[in-house]
């Protein structure tokens, strides 16, 4: 009977061992979606950004001149 326990135990310990492992390969994959992602953000914010300021400097196409 004790026997029998420990090998359940072991049994158990085993199995929550390759779910952590699991578990921290995908926190892991996650992680470096997140930093892909966040890199990809930051892109596009400079681009918007230099976009605006673009957008500042020259006048509209469909903006009236100062004369009228």
């Amino acid at each position: 009977m004790l026997e029998e326990r420990l090998v359940n135990i072991e049994t158990k310990i085993t199995y929550q061992e390759d779910l952590i492992e699991e578990l921290n390969k995908t926190v892991y994959q996650l992680q470096q979606k997140l930093d892909r992602l966040e890199a990809i953000c930051a892109s596009l914010a400079k681009h918007i950004q230099s976009l605006a300021e673009e957008g500042n400097e020259k006048p509209a196409a469909n903006e009236r001149p100062p004369h009228y």
